[in-house]
């Protein structure tokens, strides 16, 4: 991945010239990666509409999610025809103030497409269209702004340091992290005001004991729950989507408390702390691996109920793989002694659950994961991550 940080195994292998991939994957496991990147690469050259783009409905993000997978996977050349459509209607969509957007979801489609534009930057205007799209993501970050309550948002606000879709009026986790991961692929320093600033908020969604802002309020486990915030209007009143139940609790205004932390949303803190170069001692680092190491599993989006525990799956699987990708170890050890290969259950999991037109989806069709577009490139991610 762009910018990865090399662990002392990753510099041994590249100074050793040794074909096996960073990540661990033995050879059987690398030939079925690799053909199931090809079959799903061969989908989306399948899937893209007339104007060039997949999924547009959100706006460019999905496209620029293939761009970024295909280009990625070695497959497809930059300035291969339907890249090159692509990328026009990925800029058909840069607005005035630097977004990239077609009106809604401002963080969300900006950061991806962010991700997808670095792969291109030499070309003529493109760095100056990155940086743009870069400012204006610092610049919607919560940071100053008044919240619907007319209190500023200070660095003791709930939504501080966090970014959100736009439409619930409150910052999230998940938005945090995408506009971190284009951040970060777009070569943003780690240094940078808007990594600490995102530092805050992302510690305040996670179950640790030095979360005293909401604390009893989430289970300390080391897990992160979803937002500091149910919407707008009640700042500082936590949720977690692995707790339906209690959103209509906190609307009421009654207290929430033992709010789940889950897969997708632990995997995209640990990722983000690993991104923004916290020390691997940090406490809410080791925390969130402890958590990670204890809820292993390939199965489910860890920590959701058994009802729900399939939604978000190829969310989960994405993030899965970035952060450990990030985490430079071929393997996660659990408490009963097992160390796990993680690439090659990666590899395991979405193998078997490739369609035969090389696309995946999903049956429990939450988050748009029912989108075959979106969620092959979730899953094409995810196996590029683990390939490296």
């Amino acid at each position: 991945m762009r910018n990865k940080i090399l662990t002392g195994l990753g510099v041994l292998l590249l100074l050793t010239g040794l074909s096996r991939p960073a990540n661990g994957l033995d050879a059987e496991h690398e030939t079925q990666a690799r053909a199931a990147i090809e079959r799903g690469v061969a989908f989306l050259r399948s899937a893209q509409g007339d104007g060039g783009s997949w999924t547009p409905q959100p706006g460019p993000a999905v496209t620029a999610m293939a761009v970024t997978v295909m280009i990625d996977s070695g497959l497809v050349a930059t300035d291969d025809p339907q890249v090159e459509k692509a990328l026009a209607y990925i800029l058909a969509n840069v607005q005035e103030d630097g977004g990239i957007h077609s009106g809604i979801l401002a963080n969300y489609n900006t950061a991806i497409c962010l991700s997808a534009l670095d792969l291109v930057r030499d070309r003529p205007g493109m760095e100056q269209t990155i940086k743009r799209a870069q400012d204006f993501l610092r610049g919607i970050q919560w940071d100053g702004q008044m919240d619907a309550q007319g209190n500023g948002v200070d660095e003791a606000h709930p939504f501080f340091g966090g970014a959100g879709y736009g439409k619930h009026g409150r910052p999230d986790m998940s938005n945090t992290q995408i506009m971190l991961q284009g951040l970060y692929d777009s070569g943003l320093d780690c240094k940078d005001p808007a990594f600490v600033r995102a530092m805050t908020f992302i510690s305040r969604c996670q179950g640790i004991k030095s979360n005293t802002e909401l604390a009893g309020q989430i289970e300390q486990d080391g897990g992160f729950i979803y937002a500091t915030s149910v919407n707008k209007d009640l700042p500082g009143v936590p949720q977690s989507m692995a707790n339906p139940e209690m959103v209509d609790e906190a609307k009421a205004g009654r207290a929430v408390s033992g709010l789940r932390t889950y897969g997708s949303m632990t995997y995209a803190g640990f990722k983000s702390y690993l991104y923004a170069q916290l020390d691997r001692d940090d406490e809410r680092v080791v925390a969130a691996l402890d958590w990670i190491k204890r809820n292993y599993t390939l199965k489910a989006n860890p920590g959701m109920p058994e009802p729900i525990a399939q939604q978000g799956l190829y969310y989960y699987y994405m993030t899965f793989a970035r952060a450990l990708d990030a985490y430079g170890r071929t393997t996660i050890p659990t408490p009963d002694g097992v160390e796990h290969d993680w690439a090659n259950d990666l590899v395991d999991a979405l193998v078997s659950r490739q369609q035969e037109d090389g696309s995946w989806s999903n049956d429990a069709d939450r988050w748009m994961e029912g989108d075959p577009s979106l969620v092959t490139c979730y899953a094409l991610l995810a196996l590029e991550a683990a390939v490296e």
